[in-house]
């Protein structure tokens, strides 16, 4: 998932666009980084995916909140390089190996690993998939794709979380959540996100299911420029314009995790943190001799 959290209808325009906010659990890190399109390290900021799924309108995703929670269950972590990939409105099929988005997921991430190591992958996709008549195919699609990364990236036993949808475009919703919920695989966390509240779409997460419930709640608005990536109608190539964010700050510096995407995914960071430590240490990749 790009993320869509905030991502509204403009009544006036009938465009997408994005409210601009950014709940406490999202707020920049100076330890969060992220792979720009063009491979570069840079400073990790909402929306994370603007320059990766630069044909749409992005939003708040739960990369950021998920990689706030690690850092701070676990500061001596250090610095940590978020790898955004995701492109939205994409079915499993379109991430098998030899395909565009597979191949793209695992350049971007061989190149982070010159310069780091890979710790865990988040997985959030499957909604396009409810419309798809081979939903029952689904299962071992998923397992095939996990597997292959690893083999990949030689990481057989690479940590990932990934998340059961909390909805769906068709009539196949169930039998992809039971999926999701039902993969057989070590070291693959599973959290479940139904329940969590949705945008007047019904199908993307709002901005407080992916951090917390309590967004506003006791909160300092801050107001910074920044830049996002658009692709205009009749254009191919993106371009960048000026757009206000709206960080949002716990008068009492206290960070809640609430019911959110980011609370129920807790636990898993809390199983993930040994898995990651152990990657880093080497663990769980390959002997390069082999």
């Amino acid at each position: 998932m790009a993320g869509r959290g905030g991502v509204i209808n403009d009544t006036k325009t009938g465009n997408l666009t994005w409210d601009g906010l950014v709940p406490p659990q999202c707020q920049p890190n100076p330890s969060i980084f992220r792979l720009s399109a063009n491979l570069t390290w840079v400073l990790a900021h909402e929306p994370l995916h603007a320059d990766i799924d630069y044909n749409k309108t992005n939003g708040i995703g739960p990369g950021m909140a998920f990689a706030n929670t690690v850092l701070t269950k676990d500061p001596t972590i250090g610095a940590m390089g978020l790898v955004p990939c995701a492109i939205g409105g994409t079915n499993i099929s379109q991430w098998a190996k030899g395909g565009f988005l597979y191949d793209q997921l695992v350049r971007r991430t061989r190149t982070a690993l010159i310069s780091g190591v890979l710790r865990t992958m988040l997985w959030y996709q499957g909604e396009s998939d409810t419309i798809n008549k081979e939903a029952d195919s689904y299962t071992g699609r998923l397992e095939k794709f996990f597997m292959e990364v690893r083999d990949n990236l030689q990481y057989p036993m690479l940590p990932i979380i990934q998340v059961a949808q909390a909805s769906g475009e068709g009539p196949f919703t169930e039998t992809i959540r039971k999926a999701q919920l039902g993969i057989n695989l070590p070291n693959v966390q599973c959290v479940d996100a139904k329940g969590l509240p949705l945008e007047p779409d019904r199908l993307h997460l709002t901005t407080p299911a992916q951090g917390t419930e309590r967004v506003n709640e006791e909160a300092i608005e801050t107001k910074v420029e920044t830049e996002d990536y658009r692709s205009p109608a009749g254009h191919d190539e993106p371009t960048k314009e000026k757009v206000g964010v709206v960080h949002l700050t716990r008068k009492n510096r206290e960070s809640g995790t609430g019911d959110g995407l980011l609370g129920r995914t807790t636990a898993a960071v809390t199983n993930t943190i040994k898995s990651a430590k152990d990657a880093i240490l080497g663990r769980g990749k390959k002997n390069s001799s082999n």
